[in-house]
């Protein structure tokens, strides 16, 4: 599915894409293409709080949303598989609890295969064309 959005609509997108996520989903982008703000937008849509933030130095930042545990992953600083192994990446790909995963290409190798692939690029300075590939069967994407 592909489609195009203005930023002032970003909740409603949210609303909408969150139907159709399996537990792992990857965003790829460029920097500054939206991938942290439909983040923040999902955790909402879940129920979780409003003050969410890019793990950029983190790499990992934990939410407790009214639908469960949510995992938000920033890989962007990360040189190797092996790194990611060392900082418990799979406990995230493999567990109970939803994870958004920005830069993943470090760790496609490890990714479950019923993951969902959201790509972003920038249209205009206020407009997003959102691209979601899901192989799960729950989904039509």
């Amino acid at each position: 599915m592909q489609f195009e959005y203005k930023l002032d609509e970003i909740d409603k997108i949210a609303e909408h894409v969150m139907k159709q996520l399996n537990s792992v989903v990857v965003f790829y982008g460029g920097l500054g293409a939206g991938k942290t703000t439909l983040i923040k937008a999902l955790i909402k849509t879940m129920g979780g709080d409003t003050a969410t933030s890019s793990p950029t130095f983190s790499l990992v930042n934990e939410y407790q949303t009214a639908k469960g545990k949510v995992y938000h992953l920033d890989l962007y600083r990360i040189e190797s598989q092996e790194e990611a192994l060392d900082l418990g990446v799979e406990e995230h790909l493999y567990g109970d609890a939803q994870a958004f995963i920005e830069w993943p290409q470090v760790i496609e190798e490890l990714l479950p295969a019923d993951h969902t692939i959201i790509e972003i690029s920038g249209i205009s300075s206020d407009q997003r064309m959102l691209k979601i590939m899901n192989n799960s069967p729950r989904s039509n994407c």
